[in-house]
């Protein structure tokens, strides 16, 4: 091989490594700027997509969202899946999958009834939607609406962040059986489209979500899940949504970005989301725990 040849080859090899270190940089800097959060559709729906835009804008990191579920979002994140969860229940202490998580209240969301955008009936009362979800009410014409069929669509299993909360509001019992002639779905993007789609079909989800579909959301007790309503404590099914962190986290990036969520500029972008910061509504966390006793004591 020639002198010239040679030294082709090493300035050739020295580039190939230069280009090299410069991509791994390129890699390590992009992954840097990223932060995965995955979680309950309703909290992604009420305030995650218009948060993580905003940060990204201020600081250029950007947080990529991913649906699958409040359960998803707490165990992913507990177990390192996901540098942040969302979820729209709390973990639960009694299951190991979700016990080294930390949850930050960020802002209320409100359960709401939904039916299709041209069923007649506009409101409902407690006590109807309990004997809805037992079966024991079953046709429209008992609810006001035209004679027919109701055809109740629930979240599967218990522990999602909707069927918890609900069990939890209105039940008073986490374990409460609901009609067996529901009809189960995976999760409140299908029971939402179901509804949009079935003239007879009725379903319990977010506000926040169900703002963004062609439902009609009725009042229930007379009172509409407006804004004031869920910050005064006046629409009786309120919950809070959550950001998740793993305990043992010390990722600088997710603790800035908690400390946005909850800072004056980070609430308002919630506000401007038309959805009720935490520390807003501070006062609906007591007026919760006096429905819960009271739920308790009348046996409910």
């Amino acid at each position: 091989m020639s002198m010239l040849d040679r030294k082709t080859r090493n300035a050739l090899g020295i580039g190939l490594l230069a280009l090299s270190g410069l991509l791994g940089t390129s890699s390590t800097q992009a992954a840097e700027a990223e932060l995965q959060w995955v979680g309950c559709g309703i909290t992604k729906k009420a305030f995650m997509s218009e948060l993580a835009a905003a940060y990204e804008k201020k600081t250029g990191i950007k947080i990529v969202l991913q649906g699958g579920g409040a359960t998803k979002g707490i165990r992913d994140t507990a177990l390192g899946k996901s540098d942040l969860g969302g979820a729209c229940r709390v973990a639960l202490e009694n299951h190991k999958e979700e016990i080294q998580v930390t949850q930050i209240p960020v802002a209320w969301d409100a359960l709401v009834v939904i039916a299709n955008k041209n069923n007649p009936v506009e409101n409902i009362g407690l006590h109807q939607l309990r004997q809805l979800y037992l079966g024991k009410l079953t046709n429209w014409k008992q609810l006001g609406g035209h004679e027919g069929k109701i055809e109740l669509y629930v979240r599967k299993g218990k522990l999602s962040g909707v069927g918890r909360t609900l069990r939890e509001l209105v039940f008073a019992d986490y374990d409460q059986e609901f009609s067996k002639n529901a009809r189960v779905v995976r999760s409140s993007g299908p029971l939402e489209k179901a509804v949009e789609d079935n003239l007879s079909a009725i379903g319990v989800t977010g506000v926040s979500s169900a703002k963004k579909r062609n439902v009609k959301i009725l009042k229930l007790a007379g009172k509409e899940p407006s804004y004031d309503n869920i910050k005064s404590g006046e629409y009786l099914l309120y919950r809070p949504l959550y950001l998740v962190i793993n305990r043992s986290t010390a990722d600088k990036r997710i603790k800035d970005f908690v400390r946005y969520a909850q800072s004056r500029e980070g609430k308002e972008v919630i506000r401007k989301a038309g959805v009720v910061p935490y520390t807003d509504a501070i006062g609906l966390v007591m007026k919760q725990v006096e429905q819960l006793r009271r739920a308790n004591e009348a046996g409910l």
